[in-house]
């Protein structure tokens, strides 16, 4: 009996049929998903927008017990036949915890801590003066801080205001408050934020060593609630300068040169739940708390012990893989290892920003 032959079922060309599956998916993943116009643009990002042109990585070598001489040579530097002053400048909000272990971290390394604090928040909401009230608290520091208190301006009801311009203007605020704090030509000036955190060693080398570019950015490991959420090293935007005639206090891109692992940024690293919320409201980026329930004392706590994302938004990445990586919770780390050293020493402390610790009293 002769056999049939095989009927071929007509069928899609594989690239054809992988973009209808595309268009069927896509739609259905940004509304089921990606329900508002921000998370969207997030998503899409690495089509619509490029990256800033890479940093030069400046590698970073540091052992203990190595001499000075050793470390600056290993990076093509020398050894100065005396240490350079290191000025710590910072705008202040209310991180009292974070001050302090910055402080008593950075202490033997420097000269002058420069401190200037708001009686407004970047929102234009009038703050308590936190640092002025608890000024006993770093009495151990007293003889080293300058400090000064910015006027800022109160938002009106109805009135446009953009809290990007009145940060800006802080940060230029500082210049003049650096420059009465006794710096001289050829110091150390570290302008960073608070939750910015040089290491020692950074500072060190800062200190001792010849040959350094002029501005450097400080990449910073990058952390999330506590020291028990690593994020990843993105953080930049601190840097060391040589001070000079041209030197002006900025919190963005001002060279190309990045000193690599120089420290610690800790984000939302606050005791209480209370504290979170001001900030959430105080910041430049307040804009992001789309709905009042943002604010819920119990959504906060729930969101930081599983490293998520206080305003559900997001990684802004500029590519698809590394959205992709980093969505979701922030896997957490059980390492209490390369953290500050006043930390470590007052763990029971500062229990709240180690592994373990991330139930927050709410006020």
């Amino acid at each position: 009996m002769a056999m049939r032959p095989l009927r071929h079922t007509s069928r899609l060309p594989p690239r054809k049929f992988l973009f209808i599956i595309i268009l069927i998916l896509v739609p259905i993943c940004v509304i089921g998903v990606w329900t508002n116009a921000q998370k969207i643009s997030y998503f899409f990002r690495p089509i619509w927008d490029r990256p800033p042109p890479p940093f030069i990585h400046l590698p970073h070598y540091y052992a203990e017990n190595v001499s000075m001489d050793h470390l600056c040579r290993l990076h093509g530097w020398s050894l100065r036949p005396e240490p350079r002053r290191i000025f710590d400048g910072i705008i202040f909000s209310n991180e009292l915890d974070l001050l302090e272990i910055r402080w008593q971290e950075l202490s033997p390394y420097v000269s002058k801590f420069v401190i200037l604090e708001s009686n407004t928040t970047f929102t234009g909401i009038t703050k308590p003066l936190f640092f002025a009230s608890n000024r006993a608290r770093f009495a151990f520091a007293k003889e080293k801080i300058v400090y000064d208190v910015f006027h800022g301006e109160i938002a009106t009801r109805g009135s446009h205001h953009d809290p990007f311009v009145i940060e800006r203007k802080q940060r230029i605020a500082m210049d003049s408050l650096v420059r009465i704090s006794g710096i001289s030509y050829d110091d150390i000036l570290i302008m960073s934020d608070t939750d910015e955190i040089p290491s020692p060693h950074t500072l060190k080398l800062l200190q001792w060593c010849d040959g350094l570019p002029p501005v450097m950015h400080l990449e910073l490991r990058n952390y999330m609630y506590s020291f028990e959420f690593p994020v990843d090293y993105s953080s930049w935007r601190a840097t060391a300068h040589i001070y000079g005639p041209h030197t002006r206090y900025r919190h963005l891109r001002q060279t190309n040169h990045i000193f690599s692992d120089a420290g610690w940024h800790c984000s939302f690293c606050f005791r209480l739940i209370e504290e979170i919320v001001f900030k959430m409201t105080a910041y430049s980026h307040a804009d992001r708390v789309k709905r009042k329930d943002f604010l819920n004392y119990s959504r906060i706590q729930r969101l930081i012990c599983r490293g998520d994302d206080l305003y559900d938004m997001l990684p802004e990445e500029y590519s698809f893989k590394e959205l992709i990586k980093k969505m979701g919770p922030i896997p957490r780390s059980a390492s209490a290892v390369h953290l500050p050293a006043y930390l470590i020493q007052n763990a029971d402390r500062f229990r709240f920003l180690l592994p373990g610790g991330c139930v927050r009293a709410p006020q």
